[in-house]
């Protein structure tokens, strides 16, 4: 698999294979902590999805500014070894059972995240440079994404195990090692690095940081600190009488507009060359918002799906082989003194604090009555975070056919331009969510658990929208951006990424609000539609612009 790549790509596969172990393990359980009764934060799900969403946003905002840093000041090598060292003491606070050394822990990872994850690529990307391997540019990117995905399969295992044997602490330990092994294996490839990892300095026409600083970054801050500070109308559904449901979502959306407006400006200050690429890439910008909000739900929404409403019970082999690798938690069918949730599962609370009953484990509040063991029978559930291995585990399954699919159509010349691929995976998209409509139709909204395999299904379809997404969106956004301001063009992919989550923690922290679930699926369903319909009715204008800039 090495053959014919640079030296470096075997350290920089597996630096970043154990870099992403340890965040999608942290992503993976980190609602679950949020909301469990006894061992974490006895968080609603909204509470628990307005958190999780501004975390992400913020850990895909910061890459903007760690690569500035690196590119200008730290170099590269710095920068990820800074970086990784940050998240890696950031995941072993985590498990710290208090809330203030949990936003210190992930203070620590939004910001060490921004020096890590964008320099690494940029470093790959750097050893392509060399005629000798730029035929092999594509592989190369393909091999480095296996890694980002096989660290996110087996990473729930991980997980899953350590927090059935030994509690939150030990699994979120596991993820701050995961990160550190990282570290270590990324040092001990420096060898083959040569001057790759030399900070580039200031170049012409770069724009200086302290104008990023002062046009975007205090503003920015600003703008946050007036969000979170301003109220709305209190009301019975918005007691803290916030604006968009959180001060955090406030604070989020307030920070967002200089930045909007700084993106806007650079379009309209534009030289007339530049104009319609500027306007190209941000129209994509605001179109893949809604991707991002959709598809990130697989740490909020679809985990609580996966939680409540999948049967997750096993027998027979499949239970001895999970029970003897510690994947399986057991669940005995007897009342006891329990956390209260009422008919669609919301945590009830009188005062801040959790309502307690007596009654059966809530896992079996909608098993089928004929599926329910006898009383004082002991059944094996799987742990809910080996949902979050779905996702990749199609990834890595997927990837070499679509890449096959392009490259059979490349070949008879009717391989589709970048921006059509865009739109295809956003329609893709939101066929995955009919799955979800159809899943909670069979359950009758709760009523009855369904099979995992929707879950599956869901993912599946949604995998190949993110195949044709994700990596034509960075591919576009490095082929159309004017050279004076590639690394500004790519903070705007950070940050329509970053917006986009926040808007998954908003839509994720709505699920309790929709009695009917359908509701729920139906419009996130609309939101990836209009996104389709955006984007197709954008194709001809892009396709244009990039032939106009002989570009494929």
């Amino acid at each position: 698999m090495w053959k014919n790549h640079p030296k470096a790509l075997p350290f920089l596969f597996l630096s970043e294979m154990w870099e992403r172990f340890g965040y999608y393990l942290m992503i993976g359980i980190f609602t679950l902590y949020l909301k469990d009764v006894e061992a974490g934060f006895a968080m609603t799900e909204k509470e628990a999805s307005d958190l999780y969403g501004t975390f992400i946003a913020l850990v895909f905002l910061t890459p903007f500014i760690g690569g500035l840093v690196a590119d200008r000041y730290l170099g590269y090598k710095n920068s990820i070894i800074l970086g990784g060292l940050m998240m890696g003491v950031g995941y072993f606070m985590m498990g710290i059972h208090s809330l203030t050394m949990l936003y210190m822990a992930m203070t620590l990872v939004i910001i060490g995240n921004g020096f890590f994850k964008p320099n690494i690529s940029t470093l790959l990307g750097n050893f392509y440079d060399e005629d000798k391997y730029k035929d092999k540019k594509d592989e190369g990117y393909n091999i480095f994404y296996m890694g980002i995905n096989v660290g996110a399969f087996i990473c729930n295992f991980f997980g899953a195990a350590l927090q059935i044997l030994l509690g939150w602490h030990f699994a979120f330990m596991a993820a701050g090692l995961g990160m550190f092994i990282g570290v270590i294996v990324f040092v001990l490839g420096t060898k083959h690095y040569g001057n790759k990892t030399d900070k580039k300095g200031i170049q012409e026409g770069d724009m200086p940081f302290s104008k990023i600083v002062l046009y975007i970054l205090v503003p920015s801050i600003v703008f946050g600190v007036i969000g979170w500070l301003l109220k709305g109308v209190q009301s019975d559904m918005n007691l803290d009488s916030s604006i968009f449901g959180s001060d955090s979502t406030d604070a989020f959306i307030f920070a967002c507009i200089p930045v909007i407006y700084f993106y806007g400006s650079l379009y309209f200050k534009a030289k007339v060359e530049d104009k319609r690429q500027i306007g190209a890439l941000l129209s994509i910008f605001a179109v893949v918002i809604l991707f991002w909000a959709v598809f990130k739900l697989n740490g909020s929404a679809l985990t609580t799906w996966a939680d409540r409403y999948t049967d997750r019970e096993i027998t027979g082999t499949t239970q001895t082989v999970f029970n003897n690798l510690k994947l399986a938690k057991e669940v005995k069918f007897t009342k006891d003194s329990t956390e209260l949730y009422d008919a669609s599962f919301r945590l009830q609370k009188e005062n801040g604090k959790v309502v307690k009953t007596v009654d059966h484990p809530v896992y079996f509040r909608n098993v089928a009555e004929d599926k329910k063991p006898a009383e004082g029978a002991t059944v094996s559930i799987w742990a809910t975070n080996l949902s979050q291995s779905i996702n990749p585990g199609w990834v890595i399954i997927l990837t070499p056919l679509v890449v096959a699919f392009f490259t059979f159509l490349r070949s008879r010349k009717k391989e589709p331009s970048t921006p059509t691929k865009i739109a295809f995976g956003l329609l893709i998209s939101a066929l995955s969510v009919l799955v979800m409509i159809a899943a909670v139709h069979i359950g009758g909204n709760g009523a009855e658990k369904v099979s995992v395999w929707w879950l599956v299904a869901n993912y599946g379809i949604i995998t190949i929208g993110e195949l044709f997404l994700s990596p034509m969106g960075l591919s576009i956004v490095s082929k159309l951006s004017p050279k004076n301001i590639t690394a500004l063009m790519m903070g705007g992919w950070f940050l329509s990424t970053s917006i986009g989550n926040k808007l998954s923690g908003v839509l994720a922290s709505m699920w309790d609000q929709y009695d009917d679930k359908i509701n729920f699926f139906w419009v996130n369903f609309g939101l990836l539609m209009f996104a389709t319909v955006l984007m197709f009715a954008l194709v001809k204008n892009l396709n244009k612009v990039m032939k106009d800039h002989g570009i494929n």
